[in-house]
């Protein structure tokens, strides 16, 4: 009979259970209704926006207020702030949307807005607007939004997904230009002299592709113009985002070598701007070095050690931001020497400029010359054939039969620098190679090469010692003009 009790009483307990959930259940649906609505709930103009911060729950977060024009950094006034990056994320933030609406909310903690996983908070037009971020809904991971109105949102793009909790993503980074037109080039530090832009210069034979010039030894002497564009576009291209520091000391400055800069570079260029209006400007790069790192490499090397990599770093002008250098844009900045940016060709004119060349080999030369055909091609000839012709007073000229340089011009644009050299020649000559040009200002050029060693022969330009190239490459040539006067 007791045991009839106990089941009564549990089974009474159950169903009151029931009830009360049941009636909890329907008094929370009747009290908290969800709707779809698909509606704006919140609309700011970013140009109205004077202040915009957030804080995480967990700790953390940023904030801003803007100056007239300028944004500041609450924490540290000194922080460049991006006025183009805080206007993108107000813009982010201008409108948000919700896909279902929570009315009549009493028990906010469901929804993990007792204690927001974040707080977005804007002032705009001399109103506050607060934005709480709770948890994502089960069903389709969409966020609960607290904006004050006694309401929650499950919002379409969670606005937290528009900030960040590092403030370097809202630095005004420097920038470095795409040049348009360069005037000039100036080098300090490691090393010391000016590049000069030419267009239709006479101080090279082949003023078509020669833009760029220097002075050396008192003679204006070209570079190689893709030399030049690699370094400008090294340059254009640096990658100024990885920061050491935003408000640079006088002490930061000797730390970083950039008080007295290994290397300094200063590019005058032109740009056309919105009026079509030519305007001049000036981008100056300070490179330095950890100071520190340098004298433990210097170091380690005294005592037959292998050194760790020395840190390098680039300044723009007189910019307060320190940025790492990436190392392979250091390598090409380091080579800006008249040797790393000259020809390395030992002769880099068009083929075609060339009428007519004395190629001196074994002790006999052999003078060719060149024809323009009906098709204006130019074909080439010994010139001796000429005469003979002549002297057998015929104007025929397809009773001579062109010859074939290909291989020649190949061998004679592949001698290339394998280093530069003003050493004299104290061997034997190779080859000697005097070339007549279609150029008023460079009627010739002489090569003259030389054996050197094993490996390498000297070359010699209109009698001045340029450069040591690869014995191989002079054999090649040495080889195509057998070819043309055995053939």
């Amino acid at each position: 009979m007791n045991r009839h009790k106990r089941l009564y009483t549990l089974l009474g307990l159950l169903a009151a259970v029931s009830i009360a959930t049941f009636a909890l259940t329907h008094y929370k649906e009747k009290q908290e209704e969800i709707k779809a609505n698909n509606a704006v709930i919140l609309e700011i103009s970013p140009d109205t926006v004077t202040e915009v911060s957030w804080e995480y729950e967990a700790g953390g977060g940023l904030s801003f207020h803007k100056d007239d024009t300028q944004w500041i950094y609450e924490d540290d006034e000194n922080f460049p702030v991006s006025s183009d990056k805080m206007l993108d994320l107000l813009s982010e933030l201008e409108t948000i949307s919700s896909a279902f609406v929570i009315e009549n909310v009493e028990d906010y903690g469901q929804y993990g807005l007792d204690n927001p996983e974040a707080t977005l908070t804007l002032t705009a037009d001399e109103q506050n607007y607060t934005i709480k971020l709770g948890d994502f809904s089960t069903m389709d991971e969409q966020r609960y939004v607290d904006i004050g109105d006694g309401n929650v949102y499950l919002v379409t793009v969670d606005p937290l997904e528009s900030v960040s909790d590092s403030v370097s993503s809202y630095i005004q980074h420097d920038s470095t230009p795409g040049f348009e037109t360069v005037i000039d080039i100036t080098f300090s530090g490691a090393e010391s002299y000016t590049i000069v832009r030419t267009d239709d210069s006479t101080d090279t034979y082949n003023p078509e592709e020669d833009i760029y010039f220097v002075t050396q030894n008192g003679k204006t002497v070209p570079l190689d113009t893709d030399n030049v564009k690699t370094y400008l576009n090294t340059i254009s291209t640096l990658d100024l985002f990885e920061y050491v520091t935003y408000n640079a000391s006088e002490e930061d400055l000797a730390v970083y070598g950039l008080d007295e800069p290994m290397l300094s570079i200063t590019v005058n260029y032109t740009y056309t701007d919105d009026e079509d209006e030519t305007v001049e400007d000036q981008c100056i790069l300070h490179i330095g070095e950890n100071r520190e790192e340098r004298a433990e490499a210097d170091e380690a090397v005294e005592k037959g050690k292998t050194a760790n990599t020395v840190t390098k770093y680039v300044r723009i002008g007189e910019s307060p931001i320190i940025y790492t250098l990436d190392e392979a844009d250091f390598i090409i900045l380091e080579a800006a020497s008249y040797n790393e940016l000259r020809h390395d060709e030992v002769f880099w004119a068009d083929f075609e400029t060339v009428t007519k060349m004395d190629i001196t080999l074994e002790g006999e030369t052999h003078a060719l010359v060149s024809k323009l055909n009906k098709d204006d091609e130019r074909e080439w000839y010994f010139e001796a054939d000429f005469a003979d012709r002549d002297s057998k007073e015929t104007d025929d000229d397809e009773t001579l039969e062109p010859l074939m340089l290909s291989d020649f011009e190949d061998a004679l644009l592949d001698l290339s620098a394998e280093s530069f050299t003003d050493e004299s020649p104290e061997k034997e000559e190779e080859i000697r190679l005097t070339l007549y040009l279609d150029n008023e200002h460079f009627p010739t050029v002489e090569i003259t090469l030389y054996r050197y060693d094993g490996s390498s022969c000297l070359a010699v330009i209109d009698g001045e010692s340029v450069s040591l190239v690869s014995r191989t490459a002079v054999m090649d040539l040495v080889e195509a003009i057998q070819a043309i006067v055995l053939n």
